[in-house]
């Protein structure tokens, strides 16, 4: 009971951290709605666009960490407690999905957030590191291939469950979980990109272009 119990505590922990709008509050730093720019959304490749790097690397390591530290912290903790292997992977997993949960439907903003790239990225480090690895790799391949950001976000998220059955595939070692997790994922990756789907489609998706530094 107590296992469980901190379970939920720990998934609640997941949602209010990856509910945290990094590039909203940046956006309210510059004294701007990020919202109403570029392309209105909160994550960093908008913030990058419409503010600079200063202000968007910083907003994309912190989109990526609330989805890290939440993640590896359920491992740690479940297995602190005396859970078994699988079940402290369980909770971690389910942390990992409401950072994600959390990032794409935050209750700062009623429940409409980012599209969960960054933190989406910190889940699976946490979780799958190698399989991460092939997707940033199909991810830039992608994007300087193309320059459009949201296809190369689209193309990894369809490539993570492909890379984590090709590593588990390799290391001979199934989580059926994680998979679940990655399909998951990448799916709500791919639903909240829907609109440059659309505009992919039609050629009217502006390719990718920063702010200058001044």
């Amino acid at each position: 009971m107590i296992l469980w119990l901190n379970a939920l505590m720990l998934v609640a922990l997941a949602y209010f951290c990856g509910a945290l709008p990094f590039g909203f509050w940046a956006g309210k730093w510059k004294r701007i709605d990020i919202r109403e720019h570029g392309s209105k959304n909160i994550g960093a490749t908008n913030v990058i666009r419409v503010l600079g790097k200063r202000v968007g690397v910083p907003v994309f390591i912190m989109d990526m960490l609330k989805g890290l530290l939440p993640t590896m912290l359920a491992q740690w903790w479940m297995e602190h407690l005396g859970a078994s292997p699988d079940v402290a992977s369980l909770v971690a997993v389910c942390c990992a999905a409401a950072t994600v949960l959390g990032h794409m439907f935050t209750f700062w903003l009623g429940f409409k957030g980012g599209k969960g790239v960054a933190t989406s990225a910190g889940a699976v480090l946490g979780l799958a590191p190698l399989s991460l690895l092939i997707a940033i790799i199909v991810w830039v391949v992608t994007y300087y291939l193309s320059r459009f950001v949201a296809l190369a976000s689209i193309i990894a998220a369809v490539f993570l469950p492909i890379a984590m059955v090709v590593t588990m595939t390799l290391q001979h070692r199934w989580n059926f979980v994680m998979l679940g997790f990655g399909i998951v994922i990448g799916v709500l990756v791919i639903v909240r990109h829907r609109a440059n789907i659309a505009r992919l489609l039609s050629g009217t998706e502006n390719k990718f272009e920063k702010k200058k530094q001044k």
